[in-house]
């Protein structure tokens, strides 16, 4: 087997691909679609996103210092797509997709109803790092699909059918492999 190197540059795939909305007081709200992000802290609980300076969302999450992170399943990957190509200048992304807005503690922020898992962030900084700036973040409202949850109250993400994005391409997760843990767990 021969390996070739190649120029540096972000090839850390698979990675969750979100829609992020974002709305400022008097506008209509935006979803941009980010696959640039991650959790960073436990406690508190904080999250990441890094942005291009030049999207229509950067001001507003900058300005208003407020976002959500929606998970995306396989059924809105066509709306992650076009969210993520889409302007919010120049059309209504909500509308256009057939999504819904709602209320998520913590942020005046709008939630996507139809996301199964959707996290209210408050941003506390912006590090300028180049084409992208980031935003950390502290989670401050957490909103999940009740159809999601089991008989006894456990909330199973892992059957909403969640998107990977990888090198240009939406994947779904695929099949259970392990859990964490499980290389040391004792055997019965």
């Amino acid at each position: 087997m021969s390996k070739a190197n190649w120029k540096p540059g972000n090839m850390l795939y698979p990675l969750p691909v979100v829609m992020i909305s974002c709305a400022k007081e008097g506008c209509k709200p935006n979803i941009i679609t980010v696959a640039w992000t991650g959790t960073i802290c436990s406690d508190p609980v904080m999250v990441s996103i890094s942005v291009r300076k030049e999207r229509y969302s950067h001001d507003i999450i900058a300005d208003t210092g407020e976002f959500v992170i929606n998970l995306v399943t396989e059924d809105l990957t066509f709306a992650t797509d076009y969210c993520g190509v889409k302007s919010g200048r120049d059309t209504d992304k909500f509308a256009d997709m057939k999504l819904t807005p709602v209320s998520i503690e913590g942020v005046s922020v709008p939630a996507i109803k139809e996301s199964p898992l959707s996290l209210a962030c408050k941003v506390k900084e912006i590090k300028e790092l180049g084409s992208h700036d980031m935003f950390i973040a502290e989670v401050v409202g957490v909103l999940v699909d009740e159809k999601y949850m089991d008989d006894n109250g456990k909330f199973e993400l892992n059957d909403s059918k969640l998107v990977t994005y990888s090198h240009g391409v939406y994947f779904g997760l695929g099949r259970k492999i392990g859990k964490f843990g499980y290389s040391v767990q004792k055997k019965k």
